[in-house]
């Protein structure tokens, strides 16, 4: 007899007057499995994930769960009691110690440290990362969440991979981030044209097979079948973390600087014949420094900070939050002032600025009518032009669409347009801060496509590593305290270059406290510089490398599996779970083996 499932849905159907969101749509959730939910704007995600939790109703179709499944339902834009404390929002918990706990220990984990603060004076991020915690903390037994990652930084949002990663939990989810995607889940639902495809394997695997359905059906035009192509050209030389062998920090860093290089001065000699102008000085930022008084305490976002931003250059600005990636750039705009020195902007520089709090239209108008009001048509560079309506269809709004009302946008579809009035605008240095929250992946293909060729300066502040390492060639590093790392990479490049640095830390301190416990026992015994390996080392450090072998082989049956589709399904949620094992144990045993390596054998 087969497992009931977790959620099983039948013959689905919803629709807003004329328009059919998705008709006669059936698929089930099974326990352990991670399904990821993918859709363009506008298409019904955010509306599936409110009817199968019953905050919307359906016109048709049965939706059955398990009995006595516990849920727990993550909402794109939750809504709070603005007079109630943070932790009376996350639970009731009747003033039970173990409850209160656990809930400080997540909340804290978010970055929400004031659980006595009124949820009216929390910012839209700080209250998604409550309705976050209020999930985590009740413990379900099926997660459903749409676009968890939003207002997550770095740091956050690896945290909250390597949770739903652990034990065998069971989710559904909508999120824009593809290394989320691709990390956690292990089954790809997709929504379009009315109707869902099922794909049973991580987002790699989705792209390959999806490739193969539209190149069967020849349903999509050859430019959106480019574009995937791309992508799963570009997920498939995706730079691996993990190495055996310790490679010198240093030579990493100066290896990363001389590509950097290489790739500027290439677009550089690309970009200067096209005939979007913009002056060899960029901008200068001289010695500026800025702090905030927070709470009587005096925080620090820049000092003393000086850099020189070269002709075509694309940046990406990665931090935690609050650590002021968005205050630097607003000083750069002009629309913060630093406290000392100064941003010596270039004459011919014209800005272009998408900020997360741009979202204002006329509700009335047309779509059309908006981005012609802004310009008839937009100079792409090298004699190439668009017109309004041309330059919409290219991000993804039909032409009936084109013609629609902004009150009947989906929120991703106004971001998308708020996007194309800032791009209309022809600047040549683009500023966006945080450009992909509630874009669609199809959306953000089209955008690092634009990026990617734009004839200008780019700086991008953005928590999505995936959109950072495919369009920046170089990150400032927001550390905290004023402290910013001038980076020469992408973001996956800076994490391995940073994991070496932690390794080598790790190892310096272990070898300097060993050097000085050797001095205080032997303070006679000078000729010997260098300790050597014991027996018992030995023979660990040539079982480590053995059962690292192992352990990667066994990884990438498990990785082969998933991704040509072999895996049955009642295997998925235990393989899921080995492979969680495995990387943990990898990640424990190369740390040992680096660390024996430093010692002579």
């Amino acid at each position: 007899m087969s497992e009931i499932p977790f959620l099983d849905v039948q013959n689905l159907t919803k629709t807003f007057g004329a328009q059919v969101l998705f008709r006669n749509i059936s698929f089930s959730i099974s326990q352990g499995q991670h399904v990821g939910l993918i859709a363009k704007n506008g298409t019904g995600k955010s509306t599936l994930l409110s009817i199968l939790t019953g905050v919307e109703g359906k016109d048709s179709g049965e939706i059955i769960y398990k009995r006595d499944l516990r849920v727990g339902y993550l909402e794109q834009s939750p809504k709070f009691d603005p007079e109630e404390s943070v932790l009376d929002a996350c639970f009731n918990h009747h003033g039970d110690p173990d409850k209160v706990l656990k809930a400080k220990q997540i909340l804290t984990q978010l970055h929400i440290t004031n659980i006595d603060q009124p949820m009216g004076q929390l910012s839209g991020g700080q209250q998604k990362r409550v309705a976050l915690a209020n999930v985590l903390i009740t413990e379900p037994d099926f997660f459903i969440m749409d676009e968890p990652t939003n207002h997550l930084d770095l740091v956050m949002i690896e945290w909250l991979e390597g949770f739903l990663q652990r034990g065998n939990k069971t989710l559904l989810m909508v999120t824009h981030d593809r290394y989320f995607l691709d990390h956690v889940c292990n089954i790809i639902l997709e929504l379009d044209d009315n109707t869902v495809y099922t794909y049973r394997g991580n987002y790699s695997y989705y792209l390959e097979k999806r490739q193969e359905r539209i190149d069967a059906a020849r349903a999509e035009i050859a430019r959106a079948n480019n574009l995937y192509r791309r992508e799963l050209e570009w997920m498939r030389r995706m730079p691996q973390a993990r190495g055996h062998k310790a490679r010198y920090r240093e030579d990493a860093f100066y290896e990363l600087e001389s590509q950097a290089k290489r790739r500027i001065e290439e677009r550089q000699i690309r970009l200067k014949a096209s005939n979007v102008y913009i002056g060899s000085k960029i901008f200068e930022c001289q010695y500026v420094s800025k702090a905030w008084n927070d709470s009587d305490k005096e925080k620090v976002i820049l000092k003393d900070f000086y850099y020189n931003f070269s002709r075509f250059e694309k940046m990406g600005i990665v931090g935690n939050n609050g650590t002021g990636k968005s205050t630097f750039i607003k000083m750069l705009l002009g629309l913060v002032p630093p406290d000392s020195g100064k941003f010596d902007i270039g004459e011919t520089v014209r800005f272009g600025y998408f900020s997360q709090e741009g979202l204002k239209f006329d509700e009335q108008q047309k779509v059309i009518d908006v981005i012609r009001e802004i310009a008839d048509y937009i100079d792409l560079g090298g004699g190439r032009h668009m017109t309004a309506s041309q330059f919409l269809q290219y991000f993804l709004f039909t032409p009936e669409q084109q013609h629609n009302y902004v009150y009947k946008l989906s929120g991703g579809e106004r971001r998308k347009l708020y996007l194309c009035t800032v791009l209309m605008r022809n600047p040549n240095f683009l500023v966006l801060d945080e450009p992909t929250n509630d874009l669609d992946i199809q959306t953000l293909q089209v955008l690092e496509e634009y990026l990617q060729d734009f004839p200008g300066c780019v700086i991008i502040v953005s928590h999505d590593r995936y959109f950072m390492d495919k369009v920046v060639d170089h990150l400032l590093v927001f550390k905290g305290d004023g402290v910013v790392k001038d980076f020469p990479g992408n973001y996956t490049q800076y994490r391995e270059w940073s994991a070496m640095e932690s390794k080598e830390s790790a190892n310096d301190k272990r070898n300097s406290k060993a050097s000085d416990t050797a001095k205080e026992k032997k303070a006679d015994y000078h000729h010997e510089t260098r300790r050597r390996m014991s027996y018992k080392e030995k023979r660990e450090y040539e079982q480590l490398g053995k059962d690292i072998e192992s352990l990667e082989k066994e990884k990438k049956e498990i990785e082969d599996m998933f991704s040509n589709g072999t895996v049955e399904v009642e295997k998925i949620a235990s393989l899921s779970k080995r492979l969680a094992e495995i990387n943990d144990s990898l990640d424990e045993k190369e740390m040992r083996w680096l660390e024996l390596s430093e010692i002579e054998g």
